[in-house]
């Protein structure tokens, strides 16, 4: 099972190197790999692409498409809006532990206000957002 994981998310070339030379894209995608030993229905993926570069974060991106692609349910929390809309069939946004809001892209994009565009965060950064799949 570990071959056949390492082959499907990329890193059998690698799978002789210690994971200390793994660039931060493959360590997420060898973290995902490792949730799916035992071959989950479920699996829990907490900011997965934080930290990461431009071409890491879409590694990260289309493995996690392929697992919900294949039938495994992924429940996701970012920060990243572009992630979710990206990756998320339903979205639920959290406030002081409360789910606020749920459902679709479509049906959120109607109650909410678009986003300001910005880079930074007015005090405090805004409450985890949780997507699933």
């Amino acid at each position: 099972m570990a071959d056949d994981l390492l082959v499907r998310f990329g890193l059998a070339d690698a799978a002789d190197r210690r994971v200390s030379t793994y660039s931060g894209g493959m360590r997420r995608r060898l973290d995902i790999a490792m949730s799916l030993i035992g071959r989950p229905p479920i699996i829990f993926l907490d900011e997965p692409t934080t930290g990461l570069d431009p071409e890491a974060r879409i590694e990260v991106w289309q493995v996690i498409q392929n697992l919900a692609d294949s039938g495994t349910t992924v429940l996701l929390t970012t920060q990243y809006l572009d992630e979710a809309e990206k990756l998320a069939d339903r979205i639920a946004i959290l406030h002081e532990g409360t789910i606020i809001v749920s459902g679709t892209l479509a049906e959120l994009r109607k109650l909410l206000p678009p986003p300001a565009r910005s880079n930074t965060w007015n005090g405090s950064p805004p409450s985890r957002r949780f997507f699933w799949r």
